[in-house]
């Protein structure tokens, strides 16, 4: 597989523009941020073996931890489950009786080692596919500890249904407006599919605002305005990489659902916005 190198991305450096985006990113005018970046983090997942422990931890377990939306896997930090191979890193969901649970799969993430207050939060990714397919690329607030969900806030860059795999969701997270309640828009990727192919999922972030983008093509931005409740995005917050199966989002897999099914991340990165200090 050709690795695309950090020297060959082109790094956001955007004006105070309006932008009109029409069909499937959004009908409404837009401000995007002024935004300068450098790099602050980066996995480019080259070194075969267990994801770099310098940067992902693992959630493990199932709901019943406290966290979960009535999915049926048990997540591991198996092998088989998650691992780098041949430039990317797999998450496979596997049908399999484990722990009780009729499901095993992997949740990854960066607490404790990773966290950052605004800008850049970009992943190249290709997408499972099938009912009950559940991938997210996401984030939650540092202090989820100290302010259990959802006043800690979170910030869904990417997450899909896979019965619809040309549409995905971006989605923020609080206090009077989470769950069915996000603030959430979809994106449609006309005459394409998300299973098929790499694509990269960012949020540009900043004090007042939070722009979803995929492939640098602009969908949504929300507001201070726009939420219902109060703004909680003004603080560091830290990434999470999962593959769910079944859950009340998605739904339980049929006979038709193919396993194993893995995302695959060809690469995260992290800007800083120079801009915001």
């Amino acid at each position: 597989m050709d690795k695309e190198r950090i020297n060959q991305i082109r790094i956001p450096v955007l004006g105070l523009l309006m932008i009109l985006f029409v069909g499937c990113a959004t009908e409404d005018t837009q401000t995007v941020a002024n935004f300068t970046s450098q790099i602050t983090m980066q996995d480019e997942f080259d070194t075969d073996g267990a994801p770099n422990g310098n940067v992902w931890g693992f959630d493990i377990g199932t709901g019943e931890n406290g966290w979960g939306n009535n999915e049926l896997q048990y997540y591991t930090n198996r092998t088989e489950n998650v691992k780098v191979e041949n430039g990317v890193l797999l998450i496979t969901a596997q049908r399999e009786d484990f722990e009780g649970s009729s499901f095993t799969s992997a949740r990854l993430l960066t607490k404790d080692r990773f966290e950052q207050a605004f800008g850049r939060f970009e992943a190249r990714i290709r997408l499972p596919y099938g009912q009950g397919m559940w991938p997210a690329f996401w984030m939650l607030g540092a202090d989820i500890d100290e302010n259990p969900w959802p006043a800690a806030g979170e910030i869904d860059i990417m997450e899909y249904r896979g019965q619809n795999p040309s549409v995905l969701i971006g989605s923020v997270h609080g206090p009077g407006y989470s769950g069915g309640n996000a603030i959430s828009k979809e994106f449609e990727l006309l005459n394409d599919r998300f299973d098929t192919s790499f694509h990269v999922f960012g949020v540009e972030w900043s004090p007042d605002a939070v722009n979803f983008y995929v492939d640098d093509v602009l969908y949504n931005q929300i507001t201070r305005e726009d939420v219902t409740g109060t703004w909680v995005f003004d603080k560091p917050f830290f990434i999470l990489m999962n593959l769910a199966v079944g859950g009340t989002f998605v739904g339980s897999p049929n006979t038709e659902t193919v396993f194993p099914q893995s995302m695959l991340v060809d690469y995260v990165r992290v800007y800083e916005n120079t801009n915001v200090r």
